[in-house]
Parts: C-alpha cells; sequence; structure tokens
C-alpha cells in the first residue's frame, strides 16, 4: 500500500513535517481555499506541489475535488460548474496527480453529534448518536415536516434525551450538526441549512442518482483520456439524513454507479468506516466483487449499537474485521500488481493534541497510531501470503 496522511493546507495544525515523521510516503490533500465550482489554476496547483516535495514527500490523491451542489441538483450554474471541473481535470492531470477523490453527498458532507466523545482512556472521538441528532431535527433546527421522518419511538427518544441533557450539552450537539465543510472551520447557520434542504424538496433518490450519472457521464471519459482514476466517496453517515437522499450508502448503489459509466476512469474510494456503519454492507465481500475498480483506500473502523448510534473505534477494534479486510487488500493488489494510496481515516485525539485545536479526526497522534497498526498488520499478513 501506498501510506498517506490527508493535509488541509498551510493552515492545518498538522504540518507536513508531521505527517513526514509519521512514516508516509505521501499527501492526500485539496485546494480548500478555492470556492466550490470554480477551476483549479495550474499555479495553484503546482504551489501545493512544491510544498509537498519539498518536505520530501508526492501529492497523487485530490481529497476533494468538491461538486457543486447546482450540479447535484442540476440547477443554476450546473452547465459551467460540469465544465469548470473538467479543466479543473485536466490542470491536475498537466501537474502530475493520479486520483480524483469526491462525493455527491447533498449540502452536509458529514454528521456527528459529538467532535470530542471521552472514551475510558481520556481520548477523544467522533460520535453520532441517533437519538441526539433527531432531537437536533425536530427541536433545535426545527425542520419543517420533520416529524414525518420518524417513528413513535425515535420521537420520544428524542424527547427523551432533550429533557435529560443540560443547555450546554444541546449547544454542543446543535454546533456539531452544523459544521461546514472538511477544511473548514466555519459553520452553517440554521438559515443557510433550512435553505439549502428546501432546494432538495423536490429531489428525490432516483433523481439525485440521475443527476450523478449525468454528471459522470461528463467528466468520466475526460478523466479517462487524462489516465485520472474518479473515486467517489460513500456518504458519511451511509443512510438519509434531514430527509436528504442518499445514493452511495450501499454495495448495490456502487455497483450502479460503476455500470453507469463503465470505464477503468470510473471507480470508489473504499471507506470501511462508512460502509461499515451499516451492518448489511459486507465489507471483504465488496473488496471481492467491486475490487477493480477501487482507487484509493480509507481504512478506519467503528463500533455501533441496535439503536443507530456509532463512534469512531481504534482502527483494529470495531465492528469490521480489519485483519480480513487488509488480506483481502494485499490479495486484491497482489493481483492488480499495484500499490493502493492508503490513508488511516479519523484517529483519536489524544496525549499532547488534547491540547490542541485540530479538525475534527485528524488530529496527528491518533493517526499517527492507527497508521502504525495498519502498517505492522500489513506487514504480518503480507508474511503470511
Amino acid at each position: 500500500m501506498h501510506e498517506t496522511m490527508r493535509w488541509f493546507g498551510p493552515h492545518d495544525a498538522v504540518t507536513l513535517r508531521d505527517i513526514r515523521q509519521a512514516g508516509c510516503a505521501g499527501v492526500v490533500t485539496a485546494l480548500h481555499h478555492i470556492p466550490v465550482g470554480d477551476v483549479w489554476p495550474v499555479a495553484d496547483i503546482q504551489q501545493r506541489k512544491s510544498l509537498i516535495e519539498a518536505e520530501g514527500m508526492r501529492w497523487t490523491v485530490v481529497e476533494s475535488l468538491p461538486v457543486s451542489e447546482d450540479i447535484k441538483r442540476q440547477s443554476g450554474h450546473y452547465h459551467a460548474h460540469i465544465e469548470n471541473y473538467k479543466t479543473s481535470l485536466r490542470n491536475l492531470a498537466a501537474c502530475g496527480i493520479q486520483v480524483i477523490t469526491y462525493n455527491f453527498m447533498p449540502v452536509l458532507d458529514w454528521v456527528r453529534t459529538d467532535i470530542s466523545y471521552t472514551l475510558p482512556a481520556g481520548s477523544k472521538a467522533l460520535y453520532y448518536q441517533h437519538a441526539a441528532f433527531v432531537a437536533f431535527d425536530l427541536f433545535m433546527l426545527e425542520r419543517p415536516d420533520a416529524a414525518k421522518d420518524y417513528d413513535e419511538q425515535e420521537i420520544s427518544a428524542a424527547q427523551a434525551w432533550l429533557e435529560n441533557h443540560t443547555e450546554e450539552e444541546r449547544k454542543n450537539v446543535f454546533h456539531n450538526a452544523m459544521l461546514g465543510l472538511p477544511g473548514s472551520t466555519g459553520r452553517f447557520t440554521p438559515d443557510e441549512i433550512l435553505a439549502a434542504l428546501a432546494t432538495y424538496k423536490d429531489i428525490s433518490a432516483g433523481k439525485l442518482r440521475e443527476h450523478l450519472f449525468h454528471f459522470l457521464r461528463e467528466v468520466v471519459p475526460v478523466a479517462e483520456e487524462l489516465s485520472l482514476k474518479m473515486a467517489i466517496h460513500p456518504d458519511d453517515p451511509p443512510y438519509p439524513v434531514l430527509s436528504l437522499p442518499r445514493i452511495v450508502s450501499t454495495e448495490e448503489d456502487l455497483r450502479a454507479i460503476i455500470n453507469a459509466v463503465p470505464s477503468p476512469a470510473n471507480g470508489l474510494c473504499y471507506c470501511t468506516g462508512s460502509l461499515g456503519v451499516r451492518p448489511d454492507n459486507d465489507l471483504t465481500g465488496i473488496i471481492r466483487r467491486l475490487g477493480d475498480h477501487i482507487h484509493f483506500l480509507h481504512l478506519r473502523n467503528t463500533r455501533r449499537d441496535n439503536f443507530g448510534n456509532f463512534f469512531e473505534a481504534d482502527h483494529l477494534d470495531g465492528d469490521a474485521d480489519m485483519f480480513a479486510i487488509v488480506r483481502e487488500l494485499l490479495l486484491l493488489m497482489k493481483r492488480r500488481n499495484t500499490a493502493l494510496p492508503v490513508r488511516p481515516d479519523h484517529g483519536h485525539q489524544m496525549l499532547d493534541d488534547l491540547h490542541k485545536t485540530t479538525y475534527p479526526g485528524y488530529s496527528c497522534i491518533g493517526r499517527l497510531k492507527g497508521l502504525a497498526e495498519l502498517r505492522g498488520l500489513q506487514l504480518g499478513i503480507s508474511r503470511m501470503l
């Protein structure tokens, strides 16, 4: 595997030197300062690439080249945004980038209710508590007609959660649920969220899927011509939130995306964390059946319960059988005669990082721990094969 870490750019509290010391050969990054829908200029790409190479590492994977809401809705400036996306692909290929990660999640890139969930040993993890999120939706955001999305048991649990938590705890859930895109310290306002949700009122999962397939028919031929690999990231979490459709949550979804535009350039970002939250996703089976279309790996683990709650567990200690997953991935790479780029996805905030402000899930030491565990697991398995 080609081991990397995600870096959010020069303003990231985790430096390139930190990532190099962790033993990474490469960095996964994006140009977060460029507005979504605009072209990524060659000069900006080269400037970022030069910073990474000056620290002795490579930049071959973009995460992410974002897809605008106009493209997802097929509204506003979506024609221009698709053309800009194609231009960005050309510019990235000219600079030596090989893999383009993206997602097609409407409005919210990810959802958690607690970004500093305290584990027994004192480290902090990301956590999604379903009752807290329903309470946010119904009683804090007050989304119109939200009650239609929940059954009586869910509404009752949300009311109980609200009654049993302090005003400060409620505020924390409210702020965490409104977090903006990764790489951003901003949060949505309630008016912004409600206005954005209203623009998807008439867009079903089927309609959103049609919009994704249209986008792929436009950009995948360009990516193939440039020898780029497009890698779509699964939904996080992999089920509808705030009545927004989710279309990249199951193996069936992934297969439909691959079949919509058959091409070596149309592929997947295999994320064990996002896919693993659903107990009906067969993580090793997905590798065996769809492995030829996997272009990028996110390895993390979660622990879930029967109430829709989950938290980010240690990389080797969650519901996902990381031994079986890594073994299947090594067999896949041996058969394909390639080394897929991989990063330890998320990590606990721990040790000295508890006193630092970092992007949620992206402190340095916790990811270093996860990388070391995955590297040891990989070495052990490779000696057995």
